[in-house]
């Protein structure tokens, strides 16, 4: 089952070809609410409601699949070196590996990952890398424009799947499902120093069009491309899921919801797994007008995103002393 959230249209449930529009549901938000307060899950409580007229995914606008009616309780965060990438790159990340000396704190990481990322179930493994990108008022829909800030070198896009959660009144994190996403980032700003990771990651990002409710695929192939001016300037093959990560989901999940501040009751939060695949280590300088396209069978309609940069900072922010 899949869940998307249709401009003028509302909630709409997809199951195989068929997109249906979900009656009486204001947003996915308040669909989750309701199955936690049922105490069942997503799909027994759509199976409560009626299912109306359909829709052509194809032809829809997108808003944000779910969102916050308070932006300021939607947390966006991620995790990095999580993923294997190709059996070349990790061949060669292998060999770095074996020399055991003059590592970098990302190798040293990613090694970490290797060793301790995969626990048996219910045991705690390696911690791994995480970054804080914002909160609602940094999530851009699907189709709508990724904005780089004024002081920006770059901005370029991550293809990543994102896990999507509420915090429910006890506190406990309900996974909502799984989205793919856009980790937008600055990549020449991280090149400089590795602990500019933290500025590079505060940008906005996009998640959706469709939620896939369920347990995500282990193997998950995918295409992460740019266009410009309607052609193809770059285009790449992204590998997700379980069997090409370094870390379980669980492992993941355990590492951001052991902080007390991220099990509020009512917050969402969207949470991106990482990737092996960028543009940028292809060389390529993405341009005001790009447009990135990430798709996957998986999860339905691609997420488009359009490239924008606001005018250049001039000058200190300025603060005034009350």
């Amino acid at each position: 089952m899949h869940l998307s959230t249709v401009r003028g249209v509302g909630v709409v449930v997809r199951e195989g070809t068929e997109a249906r529009v979900l009656r009486n549901t204001g947003s996915v938000y308040e669909l989750a609410q309701a199955a936690i307060k049922a105490g069942h899950g997503l799909a027994a409580e759509v199976a409560r409601r009626d299912l109306g007229e359909g829709v052509d995914l194809t032809r829809a606008t997108f808003d944000l699949p779910v969102s916050h009616p308070d932006p300021a309780h939607l947390h966006l965060t991620g995790t990095g070196l999580t993923h294997l990438g190709s059996a070349a790159a990790r061949d060669a990340m292998h060999a770095k590996l074996d020399g055991g000396e003059n590592l970098t704190d990302s190798m040293k990481m990613f090694r970490m990952g290797l060793e301790g990322g995969r626990p048996a179930p219910g045991e705690v493994g390696a911690q791994p890398e995480w970054f804080y990108k914002g909160n609602g008022h940094a999530a851009v829909a699907p189709g709508a424009a990724l904005e780089a800030p004024g002081f920006a070198e770059d901005g370029g896009e991550e293809p990543e799947i994102a896990g999507i959660y509420l915090i429910g009144p006890d506190g406990t994190p309900h996974r909502i499902g799984w989205a793919l996403g856009n980790e937008f980032s600055d990549h020449v700003t991280e090149r400089v120093n590795y602990l500019w990771l933290a500025h590079s990651k505060l940008r906005v990002a996009s998640y959706g069009p469709e939620i896939l409710v369920g347990d995500l695929p282990a193997d998950i192939r995918g295409t992460s491309r740019i266009l410009r001016g309607g052609q193809v300037i770059w285009e790449k093959p992204f590998l997700s899921g379980e069997a090409n990560m370094s870390h379980t989901i669980a492992n993941l999940e355990h590492h951001h919801f052991k902080y007390g501040i991220f099990r509020q009751p009512g917050d969402l939060h969207v949470h991106f797994f990482g990737t092996a695949t960028l543009s940028f280590a292809d060389g390529i300088k993405t341009e005001p007008g790009d447009t990135f396209e990430i798709e996957a069978a998986d999860f339905g309609q691609p997420l488009r995103n359009t490239l924008s940069f606001e005018p250049r900072m001039k000058g200190a922010v300025r603060v005034h002393p009350l």
